[in-house]
């Protein structure tokens, strides 16, 4: 199997139908990722109440820990990272938790964790725009780094893309760099040129069929 790794960025509002419509489509996208052997999702409902994500994760973690009883000798690959909610992450013990820009540090999810005396490490994924953002990810001991956005994003058209050399830089301090931002079938091989580790997303994983995608992509 392919080293690249892969991410998939939760967001229900995407989805057509009422808000129960919603939860279980993103249910159901939990349970593809997991199957397909996506190596993280990030959940990323950030309008929802503290027990109305903690209730989520608690379900996603349901469906990761299912898939893993169903496949006994393969080793569970996904994790589930909760967005900026270090809180909500250690009360579900979720994987990780993913930090926004400017949201506080890789260090102090490590602080807060022990001081928690959570039995398994965190792992900490860290929201950077520029290669300066990278360095200090990695220097503050975060395990991936989420680039963006490398391509015009369909959802903010007037956003400013970094760009493919802008990666590049991005990628050469000692952390995984995951590609955020506008990555497509057709443009993620160039990413993985620019010294990406892998593809982070959401509508590369939501609009599509995921098991073929995350097929394509590992075999790039």
């Amino acid at each position: 199997m392919s080293s690249l790794l892969l991410c998939y960025i939760t967001d229900r509002t995407q989805f057509s139908g009422d808000e129960a419509a919603r939860h279980r489509r993103l249910l159901d996208k939990i349970a593809e990722s997991v199957e397909a052997g996506v190596d993280y999702i990030q959940l990323r409902e950030r309008d929802l109440t503290t027990r109305e994500l903690e209730a989520l994760a608690h379900k996603a973690l349901g469906i990761i820990q299912k898939s893993q009883l169903r496949t006994e000798n393969r080793k569970l690959r996904t994790k589930l990272l909760i967005n900026s909610r270090t809180d909500v992450a250690l009360a579900v013990s979720a994987h990780g938790v993913h930090l926004p820009a400017n949201d506080v540090s890789s260090e102090e999810v490590r602080r807060i964790s022990l001081a928690a005396h959570t039995p398994v490490r965190l792992t900490v994924t860290q929201s950077c725009h520029e290669p300066e953002d990278v360095h200090r990810a990695a220097e503050n001991g975060a395990d991936l780094a989420v680039f963006a956005p490398v391509f015009e994003k369909q959802s903010a058209p007037g956003t400013k893309p970094t760009g493919l050399e802008t990666l590049r830089t991005a990628c050469q301090y000692k952390i995984p760099v995951l590609a955020l931002g506008g990555v497509t079938l057709d443009n993620a091989a160039a990413c993985l040129r620019a010294g990406a580790a892998g593809i982070a997303a959401i509508r590369l994983f939501q609009d599509h069929d995921l098991a073929d995608t995350v097929r394509r992509l590992r075999e790039l």
